[in-house]
């Protein structure tokens, strides 16, 4: 891995853990994100250093786009940030076939 490739999925997983902070820092948000995923509590402490879980709380944050501008706006951060974050997160998409 590159070390350009490594800075950027350190960038990434920080911007995954302050969503998931900032899903943390509301029960509704939180519970939100828990009920949509089925994932639980444990469940979610026990793997919140796989780049599949951080790229899943980005997905969430994603999906909807009021929880993803006001996400954006409290961290200071563009909305496509935390699209190439989870791209970061989430590696290569795969070959499209015609």
């Amino acid at each position: 891995m590159s070390l350009q490739h490594e800075k950027a999925r350190e960038v990434a997983e920080t911007i995954a853990l302050k969503a998931l902070a900032f899903l943390a820092a509301s029960p509704d948000r939180l519970g939100r994100f828990l009920a949509l995923t089925g994932i639980g509590p444990s469940e979610l402490r026990q793997q919140v250093s796989s780049p599949q879980m951080l790229a899943g709380i980005l997905d969430h944050v994603m999906q909807d786009e009021t929880l993803l501008m006001v996400f954006a706006a409290e961290t200071g951060l563009k909305p496509e940030s935390v699209a190439a974050a989870h791209r970061a997160l989430s590696g290569p998409e795969p070959e499209r076939t015609p």
